[in-house]
Parts: structure tokens; sequence; C-alpha cells
């Protein structure tokens, strides 16, 4: 199996005593996340991850969980397309599940999942289709609402009644990606950084090789046959975090680290120096051959269940035809984003994860950005019992231990897990 590749950057601003230890660590070489089975071990997670096996149509949605860390060290999970959140107690034991009750009393029956906490007393939300965002205590008891204009990737609390977000939104012919700071108390924001990106015809673009097929009277299917996107626009959108209340803007595509103050004024750029990886023309060309094999449906039919098993055939017949057409011009390699996400450890450490190659990795090579921007070390991540997914929501460090939403191997009943992890 290919490697997952992550690199841990430090604070640029101050290196605290604690944590020498977690740099120890990692300085090792590898370091191996071990599971706290004391942590919630009277739990039944076939019954309180129930949802885990929800469906949309024929996808599984259930996995697409999260947790956030609370003030006591608590956790709250969110259940997608749910209207209520998990809680547990600061060993894991399941506590409650709670909905958000307005001021009427009434429970609210649709609900997004919580994106942060606000000065250690309130939950936010993420963005409803409306863009409100709902703001209630620890005990599901609404408090407000706060109105945003634009679609959302990520938000995140700051430290002084503020949150950051990054935000993206389609215009007529660009596509426009930004960081803002938001005011809890006014509504009121300020953009801090933006780019813009064309919005052509030219799919190719943006997303390698997708298809797409119209049938006569039910509409139209599309397939993409490249499980990668290139660099540009939609594909590789800011990350950000907080560290010593400073806002740090992570840019993938530049290779980039902005660092604001949490006013939105520009303190300082560095430049991401470690080597980009690409996806060959041979992986390339493995990838199609392997999307080719796995679209083929038997008598060489897609499965389009409004339609009859003739305008199946000619849809597969069409799409693949495509597909094999394509296959003879892939010719240069695909440059990757030099990392897939960010994560904050419990020390005030960034960890910057390269972009994968192929999912489901347990190990993970680890490059350590030092207080005035050099490396320090080289690591991995690896577990035994879980199959690690490395997600900033389903990966949460809090007082040296790393809370995460993983798959049991080998499980009986339903795989995902709250597990705590030492690091060793």
């Amino acid at each position: 199996m290919k490697k997952i590749y992550l690199i841990i950057v430090l604070s640029i601003f101050s290196i605290v005593v604690s944590g020498q230890k977690l740099i120890d660590e990692y300085k090792k070489g590898t370091v191996h996340l071990i599971p706290d089975y004391e942590y919630g071990k009277n739990n039944n997670w076939n019954i309180i991850f129930k949802s885990y096996n929800d469906s949309f149509g024929d996808k599984k949605i259930g996995s697409k969980k999260s947790l956030v860390i609370m003030p006591d060290g608590g956790v709250v999970v969110n259940n997608y397309y749910r209207n209520f959140y998990t809680k547990f107690l600061p060993d894991g034991k399941f506590e409650k599940e709670f909905g958000v009750i307005n001021n009427k009393g009434v429970k609210l029956k649709k609900i997004n999942g919580i994106s942060g906490i606000i000065n250690n007393t309130i939950f936010f939300t993420g963005l409803d289709n409306l863009g409100i965002m709902n703001c209630f205590d620890f005990n599901g008891k609404f408090i407000k609402t706060l109105k945003l204009n634009y679609m959302t990737n990520q938000m995140i609390s700051l430290s002084n009644n503020k949150f950051a977000v990054v935000g993206w939104s389609i215009w007529e012919k660009k596509f426009r990606d930004f960081v803002a700071i938001v005011d809890y108390n006014t509504n009121e924001e300020k953009i801090v950084w933006e780019h813009f990106t064309d919005n052509n015809d030219n799919v190719k673009e943006r997303q390698i090789f997708t298809y797409h097929y119209k049938f006569k009277e039910h509409g139209g299917i599309s397939y993409s046959s490249m499980p990668y996107k290139d660099s540009y626009g939609m594909s590789s959108r800011p990350q950000i975090a907080c560290v010593d209340n400073k806002l740090i803007i992570a840019l993938s595509v530049s290779k980039s680290i902005l660092i604001y103050d949490l006013n939105g004024k520009l303190i300082l750029k560095q430049n991401i120096d470690w080597p980009q990886n690409n996806i060959s023309v041979q992986e390339q060309k493995e990838i199609q051959k392997k999307a080719m094999d796995n679209f083929k449906y038997p008598n060489g039919t897609i499965n389009v269940k409004s339609v009859s098993p003739e305008e199946n055939k000619l849809a597969g017949e069409h799409i693949l035809k495509e597909m094999e057409a394509d296959l003879f011009r892939i010719k240069d390699p695909i440059p990757l984003p030099v990392f897939s996400a960010i994560i904050k450890d419990s020390d005030g450490n960034l960890l910057f994860f390269e972009q994968a190659k192929e999912e489901n990795g347990n190990k993970f090579n680890v490059w350590v950005f030092a207080q005035k921007g050099s490396f320090v070390c080289q690591s991995s991540f690896e577990c035994d019992d879980y199959e690690l997914e490395i997600n900033p929501s389903k990966m949460v460090f809090h007082n040296g231990y790393i809370y995460g939403l993983q798959r049991l191997k080998n499980a009986k009943g339903v795989p995902l897990r709250l597990v705590r992890f030492k690091l060793k």
C-alpha cells in the first residue's frame, strides 16, 4: 500500500514547555496510536451509533459524523441528517442525546452539525440552506441565529467572541474562495483573504475526466473516473486554524501559510517548501483502467433503475467508449495539492497532512515545522486496531490525547467508535 504523508507544522510564535512532550514523540520516528480501552468501555456502540447505518439513496451517510471537544473534556458527536446530538462524559461514557429547543419550547426538526464553541459557553452550528447558523447553550437551549450569505467549507472559533469562516460562492463567470472573520455579537464580517478562479465550460481544468449521459426521458447521469482533482479552483480551498491568538490560513495551491491577527491584519507569510507529489502518467492510466473495470455491470450495462435495460446498456457503452478514448489522452503528471488537511494538536502545533494517493492508509510520514520555519524531524503515525481516517472533524487533540471517530478493524456490528488514543 502506498504511504499517506503527514506534515506537522509547529506554531511559529511560541513553544510552550508542555509542547516539547509531543515534539519529542514526533522525533522518535514512528508515533503509535494506542487506544485507551477504559475510555467509554461499557458503551453499546451498536445502539449509540445506530445512525451509522443511515443511508441516502444508495449511499451510506452515517459515517459522516464529526465531534467537538467541550471545555470539560466531554465530547459531543454530530449525527448527520438527524435532529439530535450525542453527548459523552469526560471519561467517554455515553450521557444522552439532545436536540435544540427554541424559545417556544419546541425541538427543532432540522439542525446542522456543531462547528465550534464561542467563549467556552455557546455552541454554533454550520449553515442551513438559507445561510442560518444556530447558536445554543450546552443543554440545547436556543440563544440566537446568525446569517451568512454564502456557502462554507470550514468554521472555527477564535478567542475574542469571533469566528473565522472559509467561504465560497459561484459568480457568473468566476468561483470565489475567501476567508472571513465574523463577530458573534454583531454578525459583522471582514474578508481577510480571497481568490477568484475562472468559471468556464472546460470541466477538465477543474476535474479530470467527468462524463455525462442524457437519457431520453429520465434526465441524465454523471460519472467521474478519476478520484483526484487538480490544484485549481474548487478542489483546493484554504484551511484555517487558530494558534496563539493568531489566525492561520494555509493555502495548498500557492504552497504558503498566512498569519493574521484576530482583527484580520496580515502579520507574516511563510512558504511551504516540502516536495510536491503528483499522480504519474502510469498511475493515472491504472486509475482509469480500474474505473473502467468497476464501471462495467453485467452485459456491459450501468444500473439506473428508472430506465430500461436497453437504455442502460446504451449509456454504459457510450461512457465506456469515452473513457477508453481518454485513456490515450493521459500524457502529463497531475500535481497534487501539497496538503489535504491540517489539525492542531493540544500543544499548539499544526499538523499538515500531505495529499494522499490512496484512502484508508494507516501510516503517515511527518515533518515538523519549528519556531522559525525549519523542519526538525520526520515521523509517522500508525495504529494496529483502527482504520485511521485523518480528518480534522474526526480527529481532535485534547490534553495530549487524540480523540477520534474511527472504525474498529474486524468489528461485529457497527464499527464506528469514539476512541481516545495515547501517543507512544
